[in-house]
């Protein structure tokens, strides 16, 4: 197949649409359910290369949920914890494989954002992968191919219309890339650039010590943002996202923006979101707005007479603003990559709010000793890896 026709482009209003190999060239795809739509395809082929990087650097099967052309979620396949297994509604779902661990994680991490994703798969899709995608709201997925039991399950998906990709592992594209605005082409290379451990050798603060697991950590968050629409940041801990702010026009609202991610992430965990009294029968989808609501500022759109009704058994107590910040300071060693560099020590002022120890950015900006001296007052460790990430 040369070519496949879509449905429509980014709106309904416009068509034709369509992906092809301009050189005639065969697709490096096989749609075995499904329709595919434009940004289906776009989250797809980005969250395919976010995913060989990721398994790449950690030597674990990976997995990202991507909606919008930016991840949000991606992470490495490490085993769950059971109150991580409890925030990620599969305590219910036997034993996971690392594959599956790892689409848990990555659509575990922001499942507000993840609502409707596209799903990247580092490795075949076996079938304790396919059962949790089969129970969650999504577009698609792809992988370099699938168990045929795992195929059986996802093609039940969306009446039979749930889309499903294979794409060959051996392909690899030109290495320079083109695309087109306002009729005109644009050419550049490929972002190749690997990724790894020596890219943090470079640590220009007064705390030198970045453990190993850190600095995979750091990995996970700099590949991220390799495939994050930018501007952007990313917090990572115990090999997955935990935040990403992507898009944003100023460098600190991505770190806001990501650190509040990072921060209802491990709200989630608190004793007073665990156990919160839901009623029987309230869909997952309808629990992750709840939780969404409860641990921010407006609380009691859940919790006021009339609504904690609808969703309670008994109408749970208010989480303070100083319960959560007590439960907020238990947040450690928590990794966090930028796409380019702080211009400001207000990022690093943030990062820490969140428990960030460990940072990874280009360095390059006038107010460099700003930023190192703000680190210092923290026992931050940062290391400047001289390469922007940028993505558009």
């Amino acid at each position: 197949m040369n070519e496949f026709a879509l449905k429509y482009g980014c709106n309904p209003n416009q068509k034709p649409s369509r992906v092809y190999m301009a050189d005639g060239s065969e697709l490096p795809l096989t749609i075995l359910c499904g329709r595919p739509g434009y940004i289906n395809l776009l989250d797809a082929l980005n969250g395919w290369q976010l995913v060989c990087e990721l398994k790449k650097a950690t030597g674990l099967p990976s997995a990202t949920s991507f909606k919008h052309v930016s991840p949000a979620g991606a992470a490495c396949g490490r085993p769950l914890s059971d109150v991580l297994k409890k925030i990620y509604w599969v305590e219910d779902a036997g034993e996971l494989s690392p594959l599956a661990c790892a689409y848990a994680r990555a659509r575990g991490a922001d499942r507000m954002s993840s609502f409707g994703d596209f799903i990247s798969l580092s490795d075949p899709c076996d079938v304790p992968t396919a059962k949790l995608i089969k129970r969650e709201v999504s577009d698609g997925v792809i992988a370099p191919g699938y168990e045929p039991e795992a195929l059986e399950i996802l093609k039940q998906k969306k009446n039979g219309n749930y889309n499903v990709i294979q794409i060959d592992p051996a392909y690899r594209p030109d290495p320079v890339e083109r695309k087109q605005v306002f009729g005109i082409t644009f050419e550049q290379g490929r972002n190749e650039l690997d990724i790894d451990m020596p890219m943090l050798d470079n640590i220009v603060t007064e705390n030198k010590n970045i453990p190993e697991e850190s600095k995979k950590d750091l990995l996970v968050a700099l590949i991220t943002l390799k495939y994050t629409q930018s501007n952007s940041v990313c917090y990572a801990i115990d090999g997955q996202a935990i935040g990403i702010g992507a898009g944003q026009q100023s460098r600190v609202h991505c770190t806001r923006l990501a650190g509040q991610k990072a921060d209802n992430w491990y709200l989630r965990q608190a004793p007073q979101v665990l156990n919160l009294p839901f009623k029987e029968g309230v869909r997952r989808a309808d629990r992750d707005n709840a939780i969404d609501v409860y641990i921010g500022p407006e609380y009691m759109d859940v919790l006021s007479d009339g609504n904690w009704e609808r969703l309670f058994t008994v109408k749970p107590p208010v989480f303070t603003e100083e319960e959560k910040r007590a439960w907020l300071d238990g947040m450690h060693d928590v990794a966090l990559g930028s796409d380019a560099f702080f211009p400001f020590g207000d990022n690093v002022e943030r990062a820490k709010k969140s428990g960030v120890k460990y940072i990874a950015q280009p360095g390059g900006s006038i107010r460099d000793d700003q930023v190192i001296e703000t680190c210092n007052k923290y026992g931050i460790a940062m290391a400047f890896t001289g390469i922007r990430l940028f993505h558009h």
